[in-house]
């Protein structure tokens, strides 16, 4: 560095440099430094990050399980808002801490509930394999709950200790005597933190809790909620583990091998399970986990997966003369079109990058995943040659409709709709080329296209109107989806491509907008829409691009301001915070068009004023099932799911 660069940044003369001194550096203690910014640990302080907490001691118990001392966890929601979780796993340490330093003396439970960082996973002593690494732990969970109570089953005897925002309200002490082993933790989020959530859904944990029983084979998990009368519970136990949970996801599918493909091998470090089905649908569906981690980002376990198994599928359709030597050979989308599959490692040291760290990147991992697979699945193809010719046959159809949708897209290429300078004509583009500061507004309908038009910031604000609903794309192989003219319109805008084609680099807007009207038709090109970036664009939601508008269903004048209301409930809320209520008179919005530029602009496209739900992909294989239910081709399917969760719709607009 040249030495004239110290003189490149001028000393301000507006401040007084003097007044930041030692007296201004804070130091946190303890943890004090989760209750300053939750949102760091947790992810953030709304619904994500309450059951987040959840998952936290969940995870604790069933890190027991992987190292094979529980086989029981019991998740209890309190009527008092709290939560408890119960495992018959060895319990936590109550013996003191040893080792000179701060916490000499302590109990080792103590220290794990109040210090950051600690616990029996690090330098493999206490767990040659755990999920909590990934975590951040108990403590936090201690550090964001009023109120926390822990009992430990133990060296003969009952150990209990009650906290308060994360300090002990007194020393850890023994009870009764006791044969059984384990631990219970039960908590109570705290309403400082929380401020706008406090309350579990049962769904959302269901789900979760389902999904570990899964990938713990014989782990049974039990879900009781003490808040509703009857009492509802559901219990989670897999004996066929991730085999169940391909049968899971396919069970409104089509399958092409009728038994689960399922191998597992083990290494000096590493173990692996790999389940597979195909079916008869066009979407890939390949899930991977990490030490029960949900590594949607995928990772050296899923690069050495894919390489294999086009490597298996490759060979053993041309030693069988499925695939002539004159025929082009597969490719890795050709060997996973309709393919749902499992891919679960265990790594005792895994290394979690990417943009949420939900991305393994161990790289001796794809070697071991890789060689083992070709060894384990090429076994299984020669036992099993009638499921090993189905499996061929699917790829070769599937190879013939890519090469057939190659034909189509290099066809609308030519004609300047995908990959040309050219955009869509329907376009009112923004004036701004900073993707950072560039939005598209997808809008239903051309009437609402006009008004937005004209409400929107025209600087930074893009606007795409879409004629009618677009196509199903659950449905549909990509040659149709490519021939759809909003669906064109779409990709052109955007700018990434799609498959192969995909750069996310290329993204002209790192906002982009679903503006649909507040009813049950824009619920459901919201949806179709949604169906089509989950599938198609799947980089965009994880890079945090893709969100929903929030327009309101009603515009209320009352005691001279106007008040807007996204749907009935929040529209009775206010009625009833009124003390006369009866002068009420809502003007309901039909539909987006229904507003002027001016009242769009003020509840939907204001930056200042509007509500975006960002759309997240946390859990994909939660989102899988829902997208295959919702929009397939299984009615019966649809139907019982529709049932099942009517009791939950608080907002019906027939």
């Amino acid at each position: 560095m040249s030495t004239s660069a110290k003189s490149s940044i001028p000393a301000t003369k507006t401040r007084d440099v003097t007044s930041y001194t030692a007296q201004d550096i804070t130091v946190l203690e303890g943890l004090d430094p989760v209750r300053k910014r939750p949102g760091m640990y947790i992810g953030s302080t709304g619904a994500r990050g309450l059951h987040h907490l959840v998952y936290e001691v969940v995870d604790n118990a069933v890190d027991e399980a992987m190292a094979g001392f529980c086989d029981k966890i019991v998740v209890e929601l309190l009527a008092d808002g709290g939560c408890r979780v119960t495992d018959n796993g060895r319990g936590i340490p109550v013996d003191p801490i040893k080792v000179p330093g701060p916490h000499k003396g302590k109990a080792a439970a103590e220290v794990v509930l109040t210090t950051l960082h600690a616990g029996g996973k690090f330098e493999g002593k206490g767990y040659q394999v755990s999920g909590g690494l990934h975590g951040v732990g108990v403590s936090v969970v201690n550090a964001l709950s009023e109120r926390l109570e822990l009992e430990i089953q133990r060296d003969g005897k009952v150990w209990t200790q009650e906290y308060s925002r994360g300090k002990p309200k007194a020393k850890l002490k023994a009870g009764r005597a006791i044969k059984r082993t384990g631990t219970m933790v039960g908590f109570w989020p705290d309403p400082e933190i929380f401020t706008e959530e406090r309350e579990f859904r049962f769904d959302t944990l269901a789900q979760r809790m389902r999904e570990m029983a899964f990938l713990n084979k014989g782990l049974e998990i039990k879900l009781i909620d003490h808040r509703v009368e009857p009492v509802q519970e559901e219990v989670f136990r897999y004996t066929g583990g991730i085999i169940d949970f391909v049968k899971h996801l396919n069970s409104a599918r089509d399958p092409v091998n009728k038994r689960v493909v399922y191998f597992e091998g083990k290494g000096d470090q590493h173990e692996l399970e790999i389940a597979m089905q195909w079916t008869t649908s066009f979407n890939e569906s390949v899930f991977t986990f990490a030490n029960n981690i949900n590594t949607h980002e995928g990772g050296m376990h899923e690069e050495g997966f894919r390489r294999s198994l086009t490597k298996v599928v490759t060979s053993y359709a041309r030693n069988k003369g499925l695939l002539k030597e004159k025929d082009q050979a597969f490719i890795g989308e050709d060997c996973r079109e309709g393919l749902t599959a499992i891919v679960s490692v265990k790594v005792a040291s895994p290394q979690f990058e990417g943009q949420t760290k939900t991305k393994l990147g161990n790289t001796e991992i794809r070697s071991f995943v890789e060689t083992t697979m070709n060894r384990l699945f090429t076994d299984y193809m020669e036992e099993h040659p009638s499921e090993a010719r189905a499996i061929c046959q699917k790829t070769i159809s599937a190879q013939r409709a890519r090469l057939e949708a190659r034909k189509v897209r290099d066809l609308v290429r030519r004609k300047s709709l995908l990959e040309s300078s050219m955009l869509p004509g329907k376009l009112a583009d923004c004036q701004t080329r900073d993707p950072d500061k560039a939005e598209l507004l997808i809008v239903e309908g051309d009437s609402a296209g006009g008004t937005a038009k004209n409400a929107r910031q025209r600087e930074t604000q893009a606007v795409l109107p879409l004629r009618g609903k677009i196509l199903n794309v659950e449905r549909a192989r990509l040659a149709k989806i490519l021939e759809n003219k909003e669906i064109q319109a779409i990709i052109t805008a955007v700018g990434t491509g799609i498959g192969d084609d995909f750069d996310i680099t290329k993204c002209r807007y790192h906002k982009i907008i679903s503006m649909a009207d507040a009813d049950v038709d824009g619920s459901h090109i919201k949806t179709l829409l949604l169906t089509f970036f989950f599938r198609f664009m799947p980089e965009l939601i994880d890079a945090g691009y893709l969100y929903v508008a929030q327009p309101p269903l009603y515009r209320v004048p009352f005691k001279g301001k106007v008040h807007y209301f996204k749907n009935d409930e929040e529209l009775n809320a206010f009625r009833a915070e009124q003390q006369n209520g009866s002068k009420i008179e809502p003007q309901r919005f039909k539909g987006l068009g229904e507003m002027d530029a001016e009242q769009l602009w003020e509840t939907t496209l204001d930056p200042e004023a509007r509500t975006l739900l960002r759309v997240t992909m946390e859990d994909a294989a939660l989102a899988e099932e829902i997208f295959s239910t919702l929009m397939g081709e299984d009615v019966d399917a649809r139907k019982t799911f529709i049932q099942r969760n009517a009791k939950d719709i608080r907002f019906l607009d027939i």
